[in-house]
């Protein structure tokens, strides 16, 4: 886990010593790289999971007028830079409401449990890494454009 507080790795230790639980400290690339699935906010760290070609859900909550707000300035039907480049619902997002406990694990236990899916989604990061590559500055550009309208 990167960027694991004190008290975590303490919590760690009393819960549950045994599991296999590695708790990295300012190296979240190595992680997102060694990791068979993801549960991260959106951001940047999505589209770097997403380059890292780990399987993800994104969870994300923000202040309810904040939220509001946001879905009035922004027209948009996603968050997350994967889904945003992809321009469909490539990674699941669990905002608000939706961002709790059970609904997170539901989404992410089919990444860790199956194959196939974790298989699909690497194949279409790696399409969308290729993409990237080519033109990176205008395809920024033109998406922070469609944003913007």
């Amino acid at each position: 886990m990167p960027n694991a507080a004190s008290s975590l790795k303490r919590i760690k230790a009393e819960v549950a010593p045994d599991l296999s639980v590695h708790l990295l400290d300012g190296m979240g690339r190595e992680a997102m790289v060694a990791s068979d699935a993801a549960l991260l906010a959106s951001g940047t760290a999505a589209l770097e999971c997403m380059l890292a070609k780990c399987p993800m859900v994104v969870g994300y909550r923000m202040k309810p007028f904040t939220f509001w707000l946001a879905k009035r300035l922004v027209k948009t039907d996603y968050v997350s830079l994967p889904n945003l480049l992809a321009g469909r619902e490539l990674v699941k997002e669990l905002l608000q409401e939706e961002c709790e406990p059970q609904k997170l694990a539901a989404a992410l236990l089919p990444l860790l449990a199956n194959g196939k899916t974790s298989h699909a989604m690497h194949d279409t990061f790696r399409e969308l890494h290729q993409q990237i590559r080519c033109n990176a500055d205008e395809q920024a550009a033109q998406a922070v454009l469609e944003l913007a309208q």
